[in-house]
């Protein structure tokens, strides 16, 4: 457990450090890297997504659409590029629909 400090320090520091100190990073690029897809895609997409998972730095999407699939797939470096922007970091390298 972390010492008390007697200063006052702002709450997003404090739950910076807090996820820091306890290796919750992996868990929240997760969360952030789903909920991404989600913001970004629209509900057309979300309707037939069935599961987005970020595993290392790959981001693996399950379809019901097997035509979908192929659209998304002819522009995935966009979609890339555009996730990236949206999460602030480098995060996703390599996207695989299925």
């Amino acid at each position: 457990m972390a010492k008390r400090q007697n200063s006052y320090i702002p709450l997003s520091d404090a739950l910076k450090e807090f996820v820091k100190e306890n290796k919750l990073q992996k868990g929240m690029d997760r969360v952030n890297a789903k909920e991404a897809w989600q913001n970004l895609m629209g509900n057309g997409v979300n309707s037939y997504t069935t599961s987005v998972e970020l595993k290392n730095d790959t981001l693996h999407v399950s379809l019901s659409s097997s035509v979908l699939r192929e659209e998304l797939s002819l522009g995935k470096t966009k979609i890339m590029a555009m996730l990236n922007e949206e999460l602030g970091q480098e995060l996703i390298k390599k996207i695989v629909l299925r």
